[in-house]
């Protein structure tokens, strides 16, 4: 068995307790995974997971032995970032994490340009609303919105995210254009909701019209949103560049202009100071494309 592939595969286990998380990470069943880690205990003689049918915990060895591993692996990355910069050829797999409708709007196509820039990088490009943490998911870049909490992570500004209010104009005339965010509430709202929780405009307003008892639709996809509000189902509020096609052809009209929320920072986040060579070759591609293309919808 390879060695080094087991004290990867160690090594994100321990990082993410999860042999499932595991085996999907690396492209292998949850037994492949089990027997990577059972083959690193029978080369040492110790066991280094204890492990139930429902978590797995390190041993004061398994503890001791993923801290070495980890940074076996990071001198090895180091190795590879240096040879990869020295021959001006960065080669690999760049695993990135974005929200989705980011990632799908303004994302997506700039990776299309990379990959024909770059055809020896690869990219897995994950897109999910919910938080990761970027210690323990793996991913080597970040797209987050909004304000930053964590001072650990080395983090470059890409533009605003900046919402609109609006509806279709067949709704708009069977029921009228609101005038203030209070006349919201005579109206049927489409809101954005996590899973079971509240809509993000509620939370971000506290306006009673976009509460998830009070949205006449609440969903975990903006793009749903969008294609309700356009078949007349009500108000929506959403990023403008989800919604900027339909603005410029009317087919969607922005209304309470200048009462919308605060435009959020969007920034792209790596928990490494010294990037690889692949890493850092993606991250200044994305810093420069996607300030263009953010700027250039917020105009």
């Amino acid at each position: 068995m390879d060695k080094l592939k087991s004290m990867q595969v160690f090594v994100f286990v321990v990082e993410n307790s999860s042999f499932r998380k595991a085996a999907y990470h690396f492209e292998m069943s949850p037994t492949m995974v089990s027997k990577h880690i059972q083959y690193l205990e029978t080369c040492l003689q110790t066991r280094l997971l204890n492990r139930t049918t429902r978590k797995q915990s390190v041993t004061e060895s398994g503890l001791l032995y993923y801290k070495e591993c980890n940074e076996i692996l990071h001198r090895i990355n180091q190795a590879e970032s240096l040879i990869q910069t020295l021959e001006n050829r960065p080669t690999g797999t760049v695993r990135l994490n974005c929200p989705v409708t980011l990632g799908s709007e303004v994302l997506a196509p700039i990776i299309a340009t990379f990959l024909q820039d770059y055809p020896s990088l690869n990219i897995e490009m994950n897109l999910d609303n919910s938080l990761l943490d970027p210690i323990k998911s793996g991913f080597d870049l970040f797209i987050r919105i909004g304000e930053l909490h964590d001072s650990s992570l080395i983090a470059r500004r890409l533009g605003d995210y900046k919402l609109v209010y609006c509806a279709a104009p067949s709704y708009l005339s069977q029921k009228g254009i609101p005038q203030d965010l209070a006349a919201l509430s005579e109206h049927s709202c489409l809101g954005f909701v996590y899973s079971g929780e509240q809509t993000v405009q509620y939370q971000r307003s506290d306006n009673e019209a976009f509460r998830k008892s009070n949205s006449r639709l609440a969903s975990n996809n903006g793009h749903a949103l969008k294609s309700a509000a356009l078949h007349g189902a009500g108000i929506i509020l959403q990023p403008w560049l989800l919604v900027r096609e339909e603005l410029h052809h009317g087919r969607l009209v922005e209304i309470l202009r200048g009462l919308e929320p605060k435009p959020k920072p969007i920034h792209l986040l790596s928990n490494a100071r010294q990037l690889s060579a692949k890493n850092r070759t993606c991250s200044d591609y994305l810093i420069r494309h996607m300030r263009h293309a953010l700027k250039a919808d917020n105009t």
